[in-house]
């Protein structure tokens, strides 16, 4: 069966967004937002409130690509883990 990434619920997506960028300042990870100016700069926030430091020397490099897989494999097992545990609660 083919995978796809489409989304059952539109209207998620900037929600699941927030979620992506603020699970990765969690991991310490340097991603930043983008051209995105509302979120401009809630990496470095978040990351500093938790204490995390990046263990990475990609200076101001923002986004995803320069990311191991593993990395980027990371954020998104956490978003499924939170959104199970979100719709558990619910039940």
């Amino acid at each position: 069966m083919a995978r796809s990434n489409k989304k059952v619920v539109p209207e998620s997506r900037q929600m699941l967004d927030q979620m992506k960028y603020e699970i990765a300042a969690e991991f310490g990870l340097n991603v930043g937002y983008g051209g995105r100016s509302s979120l401009a700069g809630a990496d470095t926030e978040f990351g500093g409130e938790l204490g995390a430091i990046s263990d990475h020397s990609y200076g101001q490099y923002k986004g995803w690509g320069h990311l191991t897989s593993r990395e980027n494999g990371s954020v998104g097992g956490e978003i499924t883990k939170r959104l199970i545990r979100q719709a558990e609660q619910h039940l």
